[in-house]
Formats: structure tokens, C-alpha cells, sequence
């Protein structure tokens, strides 16, 4: 018999399950369309399907903040060099779009990507660095929500 503190819940085995599965699915599809940074699709998933908020309640606001942060970062990589000010100035943006657009809990994800497109140095142009960056985190987001909606699983487990 194992120790109290070392029990293993129904609950918790689907949560790892499916997010093992969802994970290892968007991994497989990012690398299938050749994503050059295929890894930001599993971990995409993950913060999804671990999220404290149902991956179910705000998943267009998911999608539209990744969208946003994408376009701006490319939008402020071709015109601004990169530096924090640029940066700060970016990051203030995405927050204040987001809340004009009636969209303020897609701010986290619009900043992350934003991040993503401007703090990373690339050999690519920034449209197409950002364009990869809202495929790769879309096909992780899709996932979620997919193995959300197929294999729904108890939120109880910690």
C-alpha cells in the first residue's frame, strides 16, 4: 500500500493521459507541416490544457490574442529596431488593443507571442517568423481544445 501522500487519483491519471496524448498530437502535426519551431505547438497545448480556465470558455480569445501578438510583433520588427524600449512600447500595445477590442483576457496570449517574435533573434523575415509563430501555437491550441471537447476529463485532480 502506498503512502497517502504518494496516491495516484483517477482524475489525475486521465489529466496526465491527455495531455500526453494531445502534447505528442501537436508535436507530430507542427513537425508535419515543417514548422521550424514546431516545439511552441506541444507547449501551447500545455499551457491550454492546464490552464486553470476551461480551455473551452475563452478559445477564440486564445486564437485572436495569438493573432494579434503575431501581427504587431512582425508589424514592430520591420519598422523599429529591437531594443527594450521598443519592447515596453510593444507589450503596452498589445494590452491596450486588446482591452479597446473587447478581447482583454487574449492580452496574456498576445504579449507571449509578441515576445516570441521580438525577443528571439531569427534569420527569417519578421511576417514570416510571426506567421509561423500563429501556426505553431494555433496547431497547439487546436489540440487542446480538440482533446478537451473528445477526452473530458474531471478538473478535481491537483
Amino acid at each position: 500500500m502506498l503512502p497517502r501522500w504518494l496516491s495516484l487519483t483517477r482524475e489525475a491519471l486521465g489529466i496526465s493521459l491527455r495531455t500526453t496524448v494531445a502534447t505528442v498530437v501537436s508535436m507530430l502535426l507542427a513537425r508535419a507541416l515543417k514548422m521550424p519551431e514546431f516545439y511552441w505547438a506541444p507547449i501551447s497545448t500545455i499551457v491550454i490544457l492546464l490552464s486553470t480556465i476551461n480551455p473551452l470558455t475563452l478559445a477564440w480569445q486564445r486564437f485572436a490574442g495569438t493573432a494579434l501578438g503575431a501581427f504587431l510583433g512582425a508589424l514592430i520588427a520591420t519598422y523599429f529596431p529591437a531594443n527594450w524600449i521598443v519592447y515596453g512600447v510593444g507589450i503596452f500595445v498589445c494590452g491596450t488593443l486588446s482591452a479597446m477590442l473587447r478581447i482583454s483576457s487574449a492580452y496574456r496570449f498576445a504579449a507571449i507571442t509578441l515576445s516570441i517574435v521580438l525577443l528571439i533573434a531569427h534569420s527569417r523575415p519578421p511576417w514570416i517568423v510571426a506567421t509561423h509563430r500563429f501556426i505553431e501555437v494555433s496547431v497547439g491550441i487546436a489540440v487542446a481544445l480538440l482533446a478537451t471537447v473528445i477526452w473530458p476529463v474531471s478538473p478535481k485532480a491537483s
